[in-house]
C-alpha cells in the first residue's frame, strides 16, 4: 500500500519557518537591549512568544541561534549597503555613503549586535572564529567599493586596495563599538568630516574619476 504524503507538512513548513524568524527577531532585539549576556534561551523564548525548547529544535544551542541574528542583519545590511554604492564613482560620493550609513547602523542598533557577539565570543569558546568569518566578506565588499571608486583614477593604480579595504573596515567598525560604547558620536562625525575633505584634495589633484571633473571637486 503505497505511503501518502503528510497533508499538512507544507503548513508544518510555514510554521516553522514562522518560528525561526520570531526566535531570529527576538533574539537580535536581546542582544541589541541586553548583550551576550542576557541574551538566555529564556528571555529570548518569553520575547518570541514561544517554548524554549524551539530554539534548540531549530538551531540546536543558543549560540547557533544568537549568530542567525547576526546574519539576519547583516545579510540585510549587505544589501542595504550594495543599494547605497551602486554608481558611486568618486572617493568624496564614497565617504558621504559611508557617513550616512554609519548613522543608520547606530540608530538601528546593528552595531549593538556585532559588540554583543564579540563580547561574548572572549567567554565562549568557537564563537570568535564564527564572528570573524562573518566580517571577513566586509572586507570584501570595501575592496570592490574602493576600487569602483577609484577606476580610471590615477590613485587606482598606487594604493594597495586589500590593505586599504582591511584599514576601512577595521576601522569603521572600531569607530561603530566605541560610539556604542561611550554614546558620544562626536569624534566619528569629525573623522567622517576630515575623510571628505581628503577626498576631494584626492580628486582635485589628480585623483577624480569618470564624470567627476577635479574642477568640480568642492562643489
Amino acid at each position: 500500500m503505497p505511503v501518502q504524503a503528510s497533508t499538512d507538512s507544507p503548513l508544518r513548513t510555514r510554521r516553522g519557518d514562522e518560528t525561526r524568524k520570531r526566535l531570529v527577531t527576538a533574539a537580535t532585539a536581546t542582544l541589541i537591549e541586553q548583550g551576550f549576556a542576557g541574551a538566555s534561551a529564556r528571555v529570548i523564548a518569553d520575547r518570541a512568544g514561544v517554548n524554549q525548547g524551539l530554539i534548540f529544535y531549530h538551531f540546536d544551542s543558543v549560540v547557533g541561534l544568537l549568530l542567525a541574528a547576526l546574519d539576519a542583519v547583516s545579510e540585510a545590511r549587505a544589501v542595504r549597503y550594495g543599494e547605497a554604492v551602486a554608481g558611486v564613482t568618486s572617493p568624496m560620493g564614497l565617504v558621504d555613503v559611508a557617513t550616512s550609513i554609519f548613522e543608520e547602523d547606530l540608530e538601528a542598533g546593528h552595531v549593538a549586535v556585532l559588540v554583543a557577539m564579540i563580547s561574548g565570543a572572549a567567554s565562549t569558546p568557537g564563537l570568535g572564529e564564527e564572528v570573524a568569518k562573518r566580517i571577513a566578506p566586509w572586507t570584501a565588499f570595501a575592496r570592490d567599493a574602493i576600487s569602483g571608486a577609484l577606476e580610471g583614477s590615477p590613485m587606482g593604480s598606487v594604493l594597495p586596495v586589500d590593505e586599504v579595504a582591511y584599514a576601512v573596515v577595521a576601522l569603521y567598525l572600531g569607530m561603530e563599538m566605541l560610539t556604542e560604547l561611550d554614546g558620544d558620536r562626536g569624534p566619528a562625525e569629525a573623522l567622517f568630516s576630515r575623510a571628505g575633505t581628503l577626498a576631494g584634495l584626492l580628486m582635485a589633484f589628480g585623483g577624480s574619476a569618470p564624470g567627476f571633473p577635479a574642477a568640480e571637486a568642492g562643489s
